[in-house]
């Protein structure tokens, strides 16, 4: 399968160096001012960009009809627009804030534990991240989304939430609840960039020949029918 990868800084470099190991040989690296239409031909991409230029990529892929993979965080706004694009050419999307698949089992835990918190009042929330200090989004998407899943698990009281930005480090985060009888602390913390990667790559495997915009979580839990 060819693939093209959109964004060329350290992640894009991971991706070239694994991609091999999930059937993949690179189509096209492109990176900043490199015409997108270099990708053509590819059977999906993976983009790890800039949150201004995310859309405008989809837009352009789905006109291909090439399946995109998007990793870059902080562009959801434009969700609408992305989706209304890939429908309308036919093409295939996956998103997801965090496309580490331990972040994304973590998820489906968060949400159990605030379904049983439902009905146990004096049990507070926060949650919490930290990130090297280059990432651009604070709170990271991935922060906000386990905090969607807090709410839809039905936690309905309120979640203090909070970010830091520091050195080096590739990403933990934490959501505990928290009485006056004891503390309750869910963590994943990521020991470098090779899961997201990795994630990735899964995801693409995974779109080629589909239509539709998805999330990773059908990727890692839906079964084929």
């Amino acid at each position: 399968m060819k693939l093209a990868i959109i964004g060329h800084g350290k992640m894009g470099r991971l991706i070239e160096q694994l991609a091999p190991e999930y059937g993949f040989a690179i189509h096209a690296r492109i990176d900043v001012n490199d015409d997108l239409k270099q990708a053509a031909g590819a059977d999906a991409a993976i983009e790890f960009t800039v949150p201004h230029a995310v859309v405008g990529n989809i837009e352009t892929l789905s006109e291909m009809r090439i399946p995109v993979v998007v990793g870059t965080t902080g562009w959801l706004a434009g969700m609408d627009r992305a989706r209304t694009s890939v429908e309308k050419h036919g093409s295939a999307m996956v998103w997801s804030a965090n496309f580490s698949i331990g972040v994304n089992i973590f998820s489906k835990l968060v949400r159990e534990a605030a379904r049983l918190m439902e009905n146990e009042p004096q049990y507070g929330a926060w949650a919490w991240e930290i990130h090297h200090h280059t990432k651009k989004d604070a709170p990271s998407g991935t922060l906000l989304k386990l905090v969607e899943e807090m709410k839809a698990g039905g936690y309905t009281r309120a979640i203090d939430a909070s970010s830091n930005r520091a050195g080096a480090h590739p990403g933990t985060h934490e959501i505990g609840f928290d009485s006056a009888a004891d503390t309750i602390t869910l963590r994943h913390s990521a020991r470098s960039r090779e899961g997201f990667a990795r994630g990735a790559l899964k995801a693409a495997q995974w779109i080629v020949g589909k239509k539709g915009v998805y999330e990773f979580q059908d990727v890692l839990f839906t079964k084929e029918r």
